[in-house]
C-alpha cells in the first residue's frame, strides 16, 4: 500500500490552519497540526513528518527559533507560510534553513506546487542530486553535472568556471529559491561582498540561455531575495 506524505502544518490561525489542512487532505497527503511552536516541535519528533509548513508568528515561540530548533534536528523541508512580507524578513528565513517563504494571502496552487517541490528536495541524499543519470532537462535546456556540460537546443553553451558553478547550483535546486547570500557561499566562500559579481554573472548566464533576457524563462529573479531556477517552462 502506498503510503502518502505527512505534512505537519505548525499555524496559529484557525482559519489558514483548517484551510492549509484542507488543502493537503484533498490532495491526499496525511496532516497533523500544531498550534504552537512547542506543540510544531513536539509533534516533528513524534511524527517524522516528510515536510513542515512554518508559521512564523506563533503565539509562545517566533517561527525563526523554531527553525532553528527544527535544523538542528533534521533536514525535514521546511514551507514557511507568513504575513511577514519584507524582503529582509524571507532573506532571513531562507538564510536560517527554511526551503521556501509563501506570503500570505496565497493560492492553493502555490502552495501545492511549494510543497511538492520540498518533497522533492527532501528525497535528496545531502549535499547531492537525486537525478539517476545525473542530468537535469526544463525545456531545451539540460545541464549535465558528470561532464559538467550545458547544453540549449542541443547546442553547447560556452560558461565561464564561476558561471557554471552558479548554474549548477540553481539547478540542483531547481524550483526552490536561492538567497544572494546563499549563492554567493556557495559560489566565492562568502569571504567578501560579491553581490556586484553575482549579478553579473547572472546577466551572462541569462544571455547565454534565454531567449529574452529581460523576460526569463528559466532563472527567475525573486526581487530582493534570491533566484529561482524554474523546474519546467
Amino acid at each position: 500500500m502506498d503510503v502518502k506524505p505527512l505534512v505537519l502544518v505548525i499555524e496559529d490561525e484557525d482559519v489558514i490552519q483548517n484551510f492549509i489542512g484542507t488543502i493537503l487532505s484533498s490532495s491526499g497527503y496525511r496532516v497533523v497540526m500544531a498550534k504552537s511552536g512547542r506543540e510544531g516541535l513536539s509533534l516533528m519528533l513524534s511524527h517524522t513528518p516528510d515536510v513542515i509548513v512554518l508559521d512564523l508568528g506563533l503565539p509562545d515561540i517566533d517561527g525563526i527559533e523554531v527553525l532553528h530548533s527544527i535544523r538542528a534536528q533534521a533536514r525535514t523541508p521546511v514551507v514557511v507560510v507568513s504575513a511577514r512580507g519584507r524582503e529582509q524578513e524571507k532573506v532571513e528565513a531562507l538564510d536560517n534553513g527554511a526551503d521556501d517563504y509563501i506570503v500570505k494571502p496565497f493560492g492553493t496552487s502555490e502552495l501545492m506546487a511549494r510543497i511538492r517541490t520540498a518533497l522533492r528536495h527532501g528525497m535528496m541524499p545531502a549535499g547531492g542530486n537525486a537525478l539517476p543519470d545525473g542530468k537535469l532537462c526544463i525545456g531545451s535546456l539540460e545541464v549535465d553535472f558528470i561532464r559538467r556540460r550545458v547544453t540549449l537546443n542541443g547546442a553547447g553553451v560556452h560558461l565561464t568556471p564561476i558561471e557554471y558553478k552558479i548554474l549548477a547550483l540553481l539547478a540542483r535546486s531547481a524550483g526552490k529559491v536561492l538567497t544572494h547570500d546563499a549563492i554567493i557561499r556557495e559560489v566565492w566562500g562568502g569571504t567578501t561582498d560579491e553581490s556586484h559579481t553575482l549579478r553579473v554573472n547572472m546577466a551572462n548566464i541569462r544571455r547565454k540561455i534565454e531567449i529574452n533576457p529581460g523576460a526569463p524563462q528559466y532563472i527567475l529573479t525573486e526581487v530582493g531575495v534570491g533566484y529561482r531556477m524554474v523546474e519546467s517552462v
